[in-house]
Parts: C-alpha cells; structure tokens; sequence
C-alpha cells in the first residue's frame, strides 16, 4: 500500500530497496529554497542497522502490513525456538538470535506476540515482566546501606542480576524482559 511521506509516522513498516525498515522518527524540513522534505530515520528490522533517508513531502512509498499472532512457547532445540500458533496449532521454528536476550527469559507455555511478514518471522515480543527464581545471591557486604547498593544475585535462568541486600537464594522475583533487571519481590 502507497502512502505519501507526510503520513509516515513512528512505528510505520516501510519497504525501501527490497528491505523493510521501521520507522523511529520523522520530521519535516522546509530549507531557505527549495521544496519541503521529510527526513525520516529508519531501522532496518532484520539487521538492526539504522539510516536517515529523505522523501519530499509528496513522494509515495511502500508502507507494509505486518501480520501479529499470538503464539505459545514450547521448547528450544540447539538454537532454535519452537512456537505454535494458538488457533491452528501449526508450529514454527525461530532462531535464537532473532529473538536476542529477552529470549533467555522464555518459559514453557509462555504467549508472545511474533510479528510477520508474509510467511516470515520478524520479531517476537515477550510479556514486559517475567517471575523468576534467585538460585544464588551473594553474601551482604558489612556496611552496605540497604537504600543505594544492590548486590549480585543468579537467576535459574542462568542470568546474573542485580538485586536489593536482603534477598536470599530461593526468592522469585519480578524481572523486567528487556533489559533483564530486577524490578520488585514476586507477590506469592
């Protein structure tokens, strides 16, 4: 579908050159002479790389409709994630580093959201938080004060955290997916 550059807003998927990039921002630029132009900065969403490319304001470009399924984790074998769709039970196979490091915090039965393209898998969204056990949690430091210091802590998981003084190992936590930092003591 064509939209002309004044419609681009964040968040838009646009395809440009046979790749697809998400729009970060979009501002308008109206120089002493000349036409006005939108400059749009972009990601391209398999590799990361982000550009700047400019379009005047009434220039057409691809816009692109991604598709959203909710789907459900079921394992990992070697490097690849393995997800079946909720409604239709088909099951597919992502790659680790597609997913990045929020994938260390998959759980069996866990839903996600994996947007595609087509046939194909270009992200998954994990839930914002996840409960996690401490399996280990160094010893408090004499001295330290409880309000501004955290300490190391191990997750069953394998990821290291840190995390408030008082905790021990055997303690769930709330953990946040996307940086993979402690938030706050699970609620049992």
């Amino acid at each position: 579908m064509k939209i002309i550059a004044n419609d681009i807003r964040p968040g838009t998927v646009l395809e440009l050159n046979n790749r697809l990039y998400v729009v970060l921002k979009r501002e308008t630029v109206q120089p002493g002479k000349g036409g006005a132009f939108a400059a749009v900065e972009m990601k391209d969403i398999r590799t990361g790389t982000k550009i700047v490319e400019r379009f005047r304001t009434q220039e057409t470009v691809e816009r692109v409709r991604l598709d959203e399924k909710e789907m459900q984790f079921l394992y990992f074998e070697e490097n690849q994630a393995t997800f079946m769709d909720q409604e239709n039970y088909e099951q597919v196979q992502i790659d680790r580093d597609l997913i990045g490091e929020p994938a260390d915090f998959l759980q069996d039965g866990m839903v996600v959201t994996v947007l595609f393209h087509e046939t194909e898998a270009l992200s998954v969204e994990l839930p914002q938080t996840v409960i996690m056990e401490l399996v280990e949690a160094d010893p408090v430091v004499k001295g330290q004060t409880a309000s501004s210091s955290y300490k190391p802590g191990k997750l069953a998981n394998g990821r290291r955290v840190l995390i408030p003084p008082h905790m021990e190992a055997g303690t769930r936590i709330v953990v946040n997916t996307t940086d993979g930092s402690y938030l706050e003591r699970a609620k049992d």
